[in-house]
């Protein structure tokens, strides 16, 4: 992400004008020099423009990307690309419209332009932008409103990811509007409100050490009347990452986990994909996995993607900041509970499957069958559902449980009876 560009009042003493123009100057040859030319990207993906989706305070452009089967009352993926992107170059490389076409979900895409930001980024920094109510964030609560209406979406399944400035901006709509988005997940981005009190500069390096309970508690001053559920959160990061340093990554840790009430030590810690991305998972009382934390080794700063066919594979390298190591958003789907490929997924849906508007879809095995067919993992010998990441007892043939698939993909424990 270049720096963000920033705007000076006329009467600003002229040491902070120069420093202004210097901080732009920076952004602009950064800009160029990650914006060099690059392998060509797959055909682009269709998107439809909509404009009358509110009031718009935050003058940002909607798009909308529906699949062509799309189920009753969908879930709603939010997605927010960098600076110096447009919502087309995100669609066209991130992997998500393959994966709303795959499991059943409306992708909308939120874009910003150079009238808002030289550099193209959302405004994550000022406070007019990143405040309940106003600005950008109000904007974005729009779209979703939109999409419920005018696509029967079901409210309670909303969920927003964003990478570099557009991973900023998706902490700011799960801290702004935690009654909105049931999940999120935060790609290269920083802690809500960091710039209270540090510049956008400092917050993306060196970063901002703060207690976890301060961090919590800038959350909680965002919506201070709110007293429900907080969103579920995976932080994304790579460890080579010189523009949104990891020190970030750690106090969104910090952040998230001290809003539900949990240590910062991970509960379980698993290796990921081809390039060994290390995970660590944060579980509620409940078994859900309430935050993850996934570090992924030797690369910068961008969304990681695998480009490929395989089940596992998918993006494209064909822009600037989307780089090959790990298909992250297929994860991302996963953590929302919205993945629905291999055993257990839509080929082998079983009787009264939620996708097909039935009553939740329920399965009586072993922890080792669970786990053969897809609706549940394992790690350090122990069984976890899939999606909720409820802890299922260790990984044998003699420990049975129920498992109820509700949202589809989405699995919990339902010993006690399933409808």
């Amino acid at each position: 992400m270049p720096l963000p560009a920033s705007r000076t009042a006329p009467g600003a003493p002229p040491r902070a004008r120069l420093l202004v123009r210097l901080l732009a100057v920076l952004a602009v040859v950064l800009g160029t020099a990650l914006a060099a030319p690059a392998p060509q990207a797959r055909a682009a993906v269709t998107l439809t423009r909509v404009t009358d989706f509110g009031t718009n305070p935050g003058a940002l452009t909607m798009y909308v990307h529906r699949p062509a089967t799309l189920p009753a009352h969908p879930p709603v993926v939010v997605a927010l690309h960098g600076c110096t992107q447009s919502a087309q170059v995100y669609a066209d490389n991130s992997g998500l419209p393959q994966l709303a076409d795959q499991d059943g979900f409306l992708l909308v895409l939120a874009e910003t332009s150079a009238a808002n930001n030289p550099s193209g980024c959302f405004n994550w920094f000022q406070s007019g932008d990143n405040r309940r109510g106003q600005g950008e964030a109000l904007s974005v609560r729009q779209m979703v409103s939109h999409a419920v209406t005018a696509y029967g979406a079901d409210p309670r399944r909303v969920y927003v990811t964003g990478l570099s400035a557009g991973g900023a901006m998706t902490a700011v709509m799960l801290a702004t509007y935690p009654d909105v988005f049931s999940a999120g997940a935060v790609v290269a981005g920083l802690p809500y409100d960091c710039t209270r009190d540090n510049s956008p500069y400092t917050c993306m390096n060196p970063g901002v050490d703060l207690s976890p309970a301060d961090w919590a508690q800038r959350v909680r001053d965002a919506s201070p009347s709110y007293t429900g559920p907080w969103p579920r959160t995976a932080i994304w990061y790579g460890d080579q990452d010189t523009t949104v340093v990891p020190r970030n990554a750690t106090e969104l840790r910090d952040q998230w986990t001290a809003l539900h009430g949990l240590s910062q030590t991970p509960t379980r810690t698993s290796s990921i994909g081809p390039d060994a991305t290390r995970q660590d998972q944060y579980l509620a009382a409940d078994g859900t996995v309430a935050v993850e934390v996934d570090r992924v080794p030797g690369i910068g700063h961008g969304t990681p993607v695998d480009p490929g066919t395989g089940s596992e594979q998918c993006g494209s390298t064909g822009a600037p900041y989307f780089l090959d190591s790990i298909c992250s958003s297929r994860w991302i789907a996963r953590f929302f509970g919205l993945d629905t490929t291999g055993p257990g997924g839509p080929g082998d849906p079983g009787p009264g499957d939620p996708g097909d508007g039935g009553t939740a879809a329920c399965w009586t095995a072993s922890n080792y069958a669970q786990v053969q067919a897809g609706r549940a993992t394992t790690s350090g010998g122990s069984t976890y559902a899939k999606g909720s990441g409820q802890n299922m007892g260790l990984y044998n043939t003699f420990v049975t449980h129920t498992l109820k698939e509700s949202p589809t993909g989405y699995f919990t424990l339902a010993d006690a009876g399933c409808p």
